[in-house]
């Protein structure tokens, strides 16, 4: 297995890539598979899916910024900023499409950036494990809290923007602040805090109907992060995918049920068609 520091800096993130962490598998002339894991996970935990597959496919496992051995970005980065920086790592490091693996966060990422106009050029399928990206059913108790969230930011907004920042941040820090937030954002301090915020608020299900390649959906059927409702919604909206049912498996499902999934996933890919 190769470690790979891959070139240039910048705040920008297509122009970011030095800083990310990549360790690489498999034959040179396997046919490339990347893989991205989820929010709060690493290239660690998707280690035993580039371990089977390296035997054929030529494997890109790679820590996401603030993941890892990966630093977190300069500045709060959404989905978009995510997806650029994978398609300038396909484009740079890699050079050919990919089937792109992801895990939750990792998935929403690749059904953003499949769904984007240079998505078929850099993408020949998605191997999606619970993505997010789909609404889910909110509770009662999160409207109150969102609209709580909401009334204290209100009276900050309206400052000029030399004190706006400082003050948002002052409120980001109070302990009513946190105790609004869920357990994942409390837990997180400065740039990462307001990155989770960006990508836990953007949803895919607008731009299903773009993505073109051929989609793989696993789900386990005890996941409490990710509904079945959801992977349900996103299959149907999805012109070319298939839902696969991991029994007794939660949000990690590739680890709680690996043989399934790593049988599944190579038939699929064996199947793809040529380009």
């Amino acid at each position: 297995m190769q470690t790979a520091e891959v070139q240039k800096t910048s705040a920008n993130p297509t122009a970011w890539l030095e800083r990310l962490h990549l360790e690489v598998q498999g034959p040179e002339d396997g046919p490339p598979v990347l893989l991205l894991h989820g929010w709060g996970s690493s290239a660690r935990l998707m280690a035993p899916i580039a371990e089977a597959l390296a035997d054929r496919y030529r494997v890109f496992n790679v820590d996401l910024p603030g993941h890892g051995l990966t630093p977190p970005p300069p500045e709060p980065w959404g989905v978009a900023e995510h997806a650029a920086l994978v398609a300038e790592l396909i484009r740079r490091h890699i050079g050919r499409p990919v089937v792109l693996v992801g895990h939750s966060n990792g998935g929403r990422i690749g059904l953003y950036l499949a769904s984007e106009p240079k998505g078929p050029e850099l993408l020949r399928a998605l191997v999606l494990i619970s993505p997010s990206g789909m609404r889910p059913r909110r509770p009662w108790h999160y409207y109150v809290r969102a609209t709580l969230a909401r009334l204290l930011k209100a009276p900050f907004q309206v400052l000029p923007q030399p004190l706006r920042e400082p003050a948002l941040d002052w409120l980001r820090h109070t302990v009513v602040w946190k105790a609004l937030g869920s357990s994942d954002y409390r837990r997180l301090e400065g740039v990462m805090r307001e990155t989770f915020v960006r990508i836990v608020n953007t949803y895919v299900e607008d731009r299903l109907d773009r993505i073109r390649i051929p989609v793989l959906v696993f789900w386990g059927e005890r996941d409490r992060a990710v509904g079945r409702a959801q992977m349900e919604r996103l299959v149907q909206a999805l012109p070319d995918a298939g839902l696969i049912v991991l029994k007794n498996a939660g949000h990690y499902g590739y680890l709680d049920d690996p043989d399934t999934f790593i049988a599944a996933t190579r038939y699929f890919l064996e199947h793809l068609p040529e380009r």
